[in-house]
């Protein structure tokens, strides 16, 4: 129980508390450069804190076991915004004017005999007020990333169901987003090309998992900002969602990122312009993670451009048109040879003996063709993936394009 002599101290402390705030406000304009740059109501709300944390002080010094919590609740007062308005340090900045004025000031507002006393007890004091600011930005840092994990979570759904639109750009560049402006020098420098990345979310008892889809989401875009690019990440069921951006070579990337996903194949969509253009990628990533398990022997990762014929006989409708476009097309313009040496070629089961015979060529002859073909399409007829490829894409190109040398649908 506090004795009468500490009572009436610290009713002579109570005295002095609006004599005490207004130094305290004095100091920091005069010690504090960023503090006149804030606006009145800003100021107004620092001195509302530092005013209910001097009171506190004396209510806490009057009975430190009946208010233990007080330097707990002395912010309060101030608006969840404030800690948006100043940083933790300059917080700490304002505690420490705060003490430093109560100390210079209380020797000429008390009796000397209570000076030593108070300050001993300010110390002890500051030291909690300490742990509550340090308390308050932490419980705000921790209220910012739920929502920037509902925010990103939102965005890669926009993309992934092609509903992106300018509010996109806005959320992804509050999200951090280096490309989202769109800028002459990030489109100079490549810093707003953009692919989405599909692939199996990882265990929740993996662990790489750090269990919680939002800590994961954290370690892949870590380290994929390690590795120089921009990321948007999101587990939506058991599929993981990456969105990179500020790199042409995705594919490298994702080889530094691919312990973090779970088990199973990792598809990586073209390369886009944007972040709105974005939604070609992913739907080009997803069907090819769909159809992936008819190729057994497919890289980890693999792109979704090299799954063309499985994503086409899976019924992706897009994969069927650039095939018919891209690789069949192509072969049909002038006389059509190329078409024909590349069908008999595969029809004779890869020999090119066998090709120049059907078609009563030379073998080099054949030989030079499938070269050009190998240069118009990007498949080599004679490496047996791109022959299979090949061989999808003029059955395709054949079905939507029944006449040799006519525009393909």
């Amino acid at each position: 129980m506090a004795t009468k002599a500490h009572l009436a101290r610290a009713e002579r402390l109570q005295g002095a508390t609006g004599a005490l705030a207004t130094a305290a406000m004095a100091a920091m304009d005069a010690k504090l450069p960023w503090f006149g740059t804030l606006s009145a109501q800003d100021r107004s709300w620092i001195g509302l804190v530092a005013q209910s944390g001097i009171s506190a002080f004396v209510e806490w010094f009057r009975d430190p076991e009946a208010h233990s919590s007080m330097p707990t609740r002395i912010f309060g007062s101030a608006p969840r915004e404030f800690t948006r308005v100043i940083s933790l340090h300059q917080t700490v900045d304002l505690v420490r004017t705060t003490i430093e004025t109560i100390e210079n000031t209380i020797g000429t507002l008390l009796p000397p005999d209570d000076v030593p006393i108070v300050h001993e007890a300010m110390q002890r004091y500051a030291r909690e007020v300490a742990f509550a600011a340090a308390t308050v930005y932490a419980q705000a840092a921790e209220m910012r990333g739920a929502w920037d994990a509902r925010l990103e979570a939102l965005l890669v759904d926009s993309v992934i169901r092609g509903e992106a639109d300018e509010s996109v750009r806005s959320r992804a560049s509050a999200l951090g987003w280096a490309g989202a402006v769109g800028t002459t020098d990030s489109v100079t420098t490549g810093g707003a090309e953009v692919a989405v990345v599909v692939g199996r979310a990882p265990a929740a008892d993996a662990p790489q998992s750090g269990h919680g889809s939002s800590n994961v989401a954290d370690m892949v875009r870590h380290a994929a900002r390690e590795a120089g690019a921009d990321a948007l990440c999101a587990v939506q069921g058991d599929r993981l969602v990456l969105v990179l951006g500020g790199t042409s070579k995705p594919v490298e990337i994702v080889q530094k990122l691919a312990r973090w996903f779970g088990p199973g194949p990792i598809v990586v969509g073209p390369v886009v312009k944007d972040l709105m253009s974005a939604v070609t990628s992913a739907r080009a990533a997803v069907a090819g993670l769909r159809a992936v398990a008819a190729w057994p022997g497919a890289p980890r990762p693999v792109q979704a451009d090299e799954l063309l014929p499985e994503r086409s006989l899976s019924g992706d409708g897009h994969a069927r048109r650039q095939l018919a476009t891209d690789v069949y097309g192509p072969l049909t313009v002038g006389d059509g040879v190329l078409l024909d040496t590349v069908s008999a070629y595969l029809d004779s089961g890869g020999s090119i003996e066998a090709t120049a015979r059907a078609m009563f060529i030379h073998a080099n002859t054949v030989r030079y063709r499938l070269k050009r073909v190998a240069d118009l399409t990007g498949y080599n007829p004679q490496h047996p993936r791109d022959g299979f490829t090949l061989r999808v894409a003029l059955t395709l190109g054949r079905l939507l394009n029944p006449e040799p040398g006519s525009t393909v649908l």
